[in-house]
Order: structure tokens, then sequence, then C-alpha cells
């Protein structure tokens, strides 16, 4: 790899969201081990350096923090994970996730082991923007289970990859820049003080 991660594009959003089929096949290709039939790509843009966004995406451990749908990530070793994720209809999700290409400070690539409920691949990258912060990317190819049908139903439901890296990245903005996450959900602390 180069030690500059190309953008083709001119501005700050993924070629996963490009409307031509070069675009989105470039940010297929990137991938190591592409896994998935179907991509997702979101950006944002974060007032924080790039080693800091980095350091708290990579620590695996801290991630359910603000993805909202991760209901337990648990550290196999370096380079592997196991994340246990939310489904439609109260259920969840399980795989094996192992890293491809961990470039300190500017990208993460992962795929899915063998078995997974939800085979997938992706990466994340962190690239300066000056004085505005980070332009932090979230790549990502999957095969929903039960294919299209898995697919709406997931969207219904508010479970669809593409509406939670859009949540995720934006959650991940909020804490990573004011520190706490914003939300109209009561904590446990009011609900026992509504008696509830």
């Amino acid at each position: 790899m180069s030690d500059t991660i190309a953008t083709p594009r001119g501005d700050d959003a993924p070629a996963a969201a490009a409307k031509s089929s070069a675009g989105r096949d470039a940010a297929t290709e990137a991938l190591i081990e592409a896994k998935g039939d179907h991509l997702v790509g979101r950006s944002v843009t974060i007032a924080r350096p790039a080693a800091e966004l980095y350091a708290a995406w990579r620590d695996f451990a801290r991630l359910a923090d603000f993805l909202e749908n991760v209901e337990r990530i648990d550290v196999l070793d370096d380079t592997r994970s196991h994340w246990v994720v939310k489904a439609p209809g109260g259920g969840s999700v399980e795989w094996d996730a192992r890293i491809t290409e961990d470039v300190p400070d500017r990208l993460i690539a992962w795929t899915s082991e063998p078995g997974a409920d939800v085979p997938n691949s992706g990466r994340i990258t962190f690239a300066d923007a000056g004085k505005r912060g980070t332009v932090v990317t979230a790549e990502i190819l999957y095969d929903p289970p039960a294919g299209m049908v898995g697919k709406l139903i997931a969207k219904i439901f508010q479970r669809e990859p593409a509406i939670q890296a859009r949540r995720d990245l934006r959650r991940f903005k909020q804490l990573m820049e004011t520190g706490e996450i914003a939300t109209n959900a009561m904590n446990k602390t009011q609900l026992e003080e509504e008696g509830r």
C-alpha cells in the first residue's frame, strides 16, 4: 500500500456513495478480502486529530459505546474480535472479524470469518481535513440475511447498515467532540425517579 490513501473524488463523500458504478467498483476493489454484495459508504468530518479518532475506533471493546446496534464486541486477540449485533424482530446476529489492514492513524480494514451470520468486510479511514479536523469514512460490504427481503425488513426496523452507518458516525462525532452522545431517551436514574 502506498503512503497515501487515494481519494478519487474531490469532495469528502466516500467512493461507495458515488452515483457511477466506477466509484462503487473502486471502493469494493479497495477491500483486501471483499465479502458481500451490498456496499454502504458514509463520511463525517470530526473536529479532532486523526490519531485520536483512530485510537478510539481501534479500541474494539469500546465500539459498542457508540455503535447503536452492537450489543457487544469480544476482543479475541490483536487482530480478531467476536461481534454480536441486534437484528430485526429482537434477534441478534454474530460473526468473528479479522483485521486485514491496519495503518495507524489512517485506516482499519476487516473481513468476517467463514460462518458469519452476516458475511461482511469493510474499512474505516481517517483523512486529514486541515482546520476542520478529520474526515472519517466507513465503507461496508455485506450480505443481508434472507437477501433483499431481509434488507427490506432491516430497513423497516431501522437496522439496515446504510441507516446505521449514518447514525453511528454521527454518534461517534458527538462522543469525540463533546464527550457524550445526545439523546432524548431517559437514563436509568431518570426512570427510577419516575418510578418506572
